[in-house]
């Protein structure tokens, strides 16, 4: 993905002649513009949207397909309809956002390059370190409210108006889920040059490393408490009613341990500020040579 920016380029210019440099919220909000520009203009933009579309799309002709009853549902069929179009949120939409806006956002700029034009501009790392993340989450958030708009569309028209609080809160989660994914992906950016390797090592984290991690430590009666996966699991166990317990003791003496949502909040919160913050200060020091 190029980086160059005319208009960065343009300001620059006029400072050597004594006009003043754009300030460091402008300096992101212009990197902002032109990377959502850049991603609108992208196959990983038009893949996701398909992606999108084809899940949607399958959900909503099935119902059609098999003539589903319009009626005014009660709030347990709600939660069910709804859990069952959410499940592939967390980890298809999120996980694929997270890794193709975020996978190649630092290490791209080594890898192809553009870093060259972009950091000789009199421009701060953290400026484009930031528009960047801006840009990727306003894209992924794009995709997750297409997602969205299916999805309480087909509810209030088989339905009715009858949209359960967990659905909502299933919205916001993912929304955190998807800046802590962010964050791990920008990280891994910032630590590889191949924009290739740092995505594939980013998804296959994501999709299973943490899973495994999961297994493993519970397998050990360990409470996984610092897998972003175990706190994302709140995703999915929102639409439970009740809320599943924390500690499950087994038959055979095992526990089962299940995150509640202030943990599986907090877990992710600290997982974004660790790994954005970490990702900026290797981004801020590494060579481009």
């Amino acid at each position: 993905m190029t980086s160059q920016n005319p208009e960065l380029e343009s300001k620059s210019n006029g400072s050597a002649e004594g006009n003043i440099l754009p300030s460091s919220l402008a300096q992101v909000w212009i990197i902002t513009r032109y990377e959502i520009r850049n991603y609108f203009r992208s196959r990983r933009f038009l893949i996701l949207l398909v992606i999108t579309f084809l899940i949607t799309g399958v959900f909503t002709i099935a119902l059609a397909y098999l003539r589903a009853p319009r009626t005014n549902a009660t709030s347990v069929q709600a939660l069910s309809f709804y859990e069952f179009w959410w499940q592939f949120v967390p980890d298809i939409i999120v996980v694929f956002c997270a890794v193709f806006f975020g996978g190649d956002a630092i290490s791209g700029e080594f890898q192809n390059k553009t870093g060259y034009f972009l950091v000789g501009n009199p421009i701060r790392r953290s400026s484009i370190y930031i528009g960047k993340f801006l840009a990727s989450l306003i894209a992924s958030v794009m995709i997750i409210a297409l997602f969205t708009a299916f999805a309480i569309g087909n509810g209030l028209f088989y339905l009715g108006a009858v949209v359960p609080v967990q659905f909502v809160e299933a919205i916001l989660f993912s929304l955190v889920y998807l800046v802590a994914g962010l964050g791990f992906t920008y990280l891994f950016s910032s630590l590889f040059k191949s924009g290739t390797l740092s995505s594939i090592v980013t998804f296959i984290l994501l999709i299973l490393g943490f899973s495994l991690i999961d297994s493993l430590v519970s397998f050990y009666k360990t409470e996984p408490w610092f897998s972003l996966g175990y706190a994302s699991s709140i995703i999915a166990n929102v639409f439970i009613v009740p809320y599943p317990d924390h500690i499950i003791t087994l038959p055979d003496g095992s526990a089962s341990y299940t995150a509640t949502i202030p943990e599986g909040l907090a877990i992710m919160m600290a997982y974004f500020l660790a790994t954005i913050l970490l990702g900026l200060f290797l981004f801020e020091r590494k060579e481009f040579n």
